[in-house]
């Protein structure tokens, strides 16, 4: 295999899961990134990690991008010789916004990049189902491939897949209003994912299955025109509750903001909280901050648009985009409020045709995954 010597360049987004009643199958994804550079050498590997997880450049091969990349390489047919990476994570750990999808889904993006022609071997299918494999589920990684809100599901074993389909985890992007918006809660501590899923019991009363099933339905009539309906929407039977006990400062928040009357959720399996809203309508970001404040504890309160267009390989030679660990430019995350500008490009032959399509979320590789 001949390797590139220019380097690949990945952003990759948050992403929160559930968003209340869409329990491991609703994910939405945030503009909030990690970025990553990643390069072939003549051997070994070189492991630089700045901002979120700044100690996690110890795990090596163990690191999570890094195991991404080998799986990827693995796929179309041979490792390289050495690997310099370098990751730039804006992305709390632990917190339940994706940080574990994010990482995968840009080690597999940069490692197909890196691998050139031969990187047509793992296709955008084949792909997310790696990406499924190595996540363990696949709410996160849909929407954070994707961009945008995506229903995530696993046929049933029989169940008659269509023609073409394939086996295994399938998403759906399912477009949202522009005036969508999203407000993190971020503690200072995180939480163990297992142990969020642990907390949960083995069977739930039939009535909160119902329950849970009439919100998830109308949380996406909420989300795609309906958006009087958010609030009685996003309220969850199946898993926050049972939660409470363990991350007992994110119960207290959920409670406070839902009666001041914000569409708030754990987002994904905590502890952070998710309020959403649209544009001129709910809770402002201030009014977010000043409960988070009367709860006593130190929530980095966020405000964020929704990301649209997902993980990808920026495009880009020398000066004109730098090593991610050199740049300095304005975040959408700020707490004065998220950014209108948009990152360029996908993987470098489809650029253009992701350009036309981010705007409206129409027709976008990852959707025709599962409607074609």
């Amino acid at each position: 295999m001949k390797w590139p010597r220019q380097p690949a360049r990945v952003r990759a987004p948050a992403t929160s899961a559930n968003l209340g009643p869409g329990f491991d199958a609703f994910g939405l994804a945030l503009a909030l990134y990690d970025e990553v550079e990643a390069r072939v050498t003549s051997g070994g590997l070189a492991l630089e990690v700045s901002g979120e997880g700044g100690g996690t450049a110890a795990a090596g091969e163990r690191h999570l991008v890094v195991r991404a990349m080998r799986a990827a390489f693995a796929a179309v047919g041979g490792q390289p010789p050495g690997i310099a990476l370098r990751c730039a994570n804006a992305i709390p750990h632990g917190r339940g916004l994706g940080s574990s999808a994010a990482a995968i889904c840009a080690g597999l993006l940069a490692a197909r990049d890196l691998a050139g022609p031969a990187g047509e071997r793992l296709p955008d299918e084949a792909l997310f189902q790696l990406a499924v494999a190595l996540e363990g589920h696949p709410d996160n990684v849909a929407a954070c491939l994707s961009g945008g809100l995506t229903i995530a599901w696993t046929p049933a074993a029989g169940g008659g897949v269509a023609d073409g389909a394939g086996p295994g985890a399938r998403l759906l992007k399912v477009p949202v209003p522009a005036t969508l918006r999203a407000v993190a809660c971020v503690p200072a501590a995180p939480l163990d994912t297992e142990a969020a899923r642990q907390a949960l019991p083995a069977a739930v009363p039939h009535a909160d299955a119902a329950a849970n099933a009439a919100r998830s339905a109308l949380l996406i009539a909420a989300l795609t025109g309906a958006p009087q309906l958010l609030f009685e929407a996003t309220e969850d039977f199946l898993h926050q509750p049972y939660r409470a006990a363990i991350m007992p400062e994110t119960a207290r928040l959920l409670g406070a903001l839902r009666r001041a009357g914000a569409a708030a959720v754990v987002s994904g399996a905590g502890p952070a909280v998710l309020v959403l809203s649209f544009e001129g309508q709910g809770p402002p970001a201030e009014a977010v901050d000043s409960i988070a404040r009367e709860t006593g504890i130190a929530w980095h309160v966020t405000p964020l648009h929704i990301d649209q267009q997902g993980a990808h390989v920026q495009q880009g030679g020398p000066g004109v985009h730098p090593p991610v660990s050199a740049r300095r430019e304005p975040s959408e995350n700020q707490v004065r409020g998220p950014g209108a500008g948009r990152a360029g490009g996908s993987r470098r032959d489809r650029a253009s045709s992701l350009r036309d399509t981010q705007a409206t979320g129409e027709g976008m590789p990852w959707a025709l995954l599962v409607l074609s």
